[in-house]
C-alpha cells in the first residue's frame, strides 16, 4: 500500500464521520451548545471543513472550494470571507448557524472531492516538499496532510460527542 492510499483512506473516514455526526439533526440541534463557551456541531463541522479546504488548497496551489464554488455565499455567515474558525471567540462560534445538515455535508463533500483529486496526484517524493517555512523545522506536505487529518478527526469526534450529549438530554 502506498502512502497516498493510506491518506485517501484516512480522509474517507473523516467524510463518513462528518455525515454520521450531522445526519437527521435540525437547525436547533446543529447550533445547540452544551455550555455558553462550547462549540456546536455546526461550528465543529464547518471549522474542520474550512481548515481542510484552506490547507489543502494552499498545499496544492488550488482555489479554496469555499470561495470558488460559492459556499461562502450559500452559508451566508457574518464572518470574513476567508475565516476558518481558528481562534474563534464564543461570539464568533455563535455566528455559525445553518438550516440543515445537507449544507454542511454538501460543503464537506465538495472539499473532500478536491482533497481526493489532490491526493491521487501524489508521488512519494511529493510528501517531502516544504509547504510552510514559518515553522522550525519547516512543514512538509506529508506532515501537513497528517496534521489536517488528525485535526479533522479530533473535531468530528467532538461533534459526535456533542450530538450524543444533545440526544441524551
Amino acid at each position: 500500500m502506498h502512502a497516498k492510499d493510506i491518506l485517501i483512506d484516512g480522509y474517507g473516514r473523516i467524510q463518513e464521520e462528518v455525515h454520521a455526526a450531522v445526519e437527521g439533526l435540525g437547525p436547533q440541534d446543529l447550533t445547540a451548545r452544551p455550555s455558553a463557551d462550547a462549540n456546536s456541531v455546526a461550528w465543529l463541522i464547518w471549522h474542520l471543513t474550512r481548515v481542510q479546504d484552506d490547507h489543502i488548497a494552499d498545499a496544492f496551489d488550488l482555489d479554496q472550494v469555499w470561495l470558488a464554488q460559492d459556499w461562502e455565499k450559500r452559508f451566508g455567515l457574518d464572518l470574513p470571507r476567508r475565516d476558518t474558525g481558528y481562534g474563534h471567540t464564543s461570539a464568533k462560534v455563535a455566528k455559525v448557524r445553518v438550516e440543515s445538515p445537507e449544507l454542511l455535508t454538501g460543503y464537506y463533500d465538495a472539499v473532500h472531492e478536491q482533497t481526493l483529486t489532490a491526493l491521487r496526484s501524489l508521488a512519494a517524493k511529493d510528501l517531502e516538499r516544504v509547504v510552510d517555512e514559518r515553522w522550525d523545522p519547516p512543514v512538509t506536505l506529508g506532515v501537513r496532510l497528517v496534521s489536517v487529518l488528525s485535526d479533522d478527526l479530533q473535531h468530528v469526534g467532538q461533534a459526535a460527542y456533542v450530538r450524543g450529549l444533545l440526544q441524551s438530554a
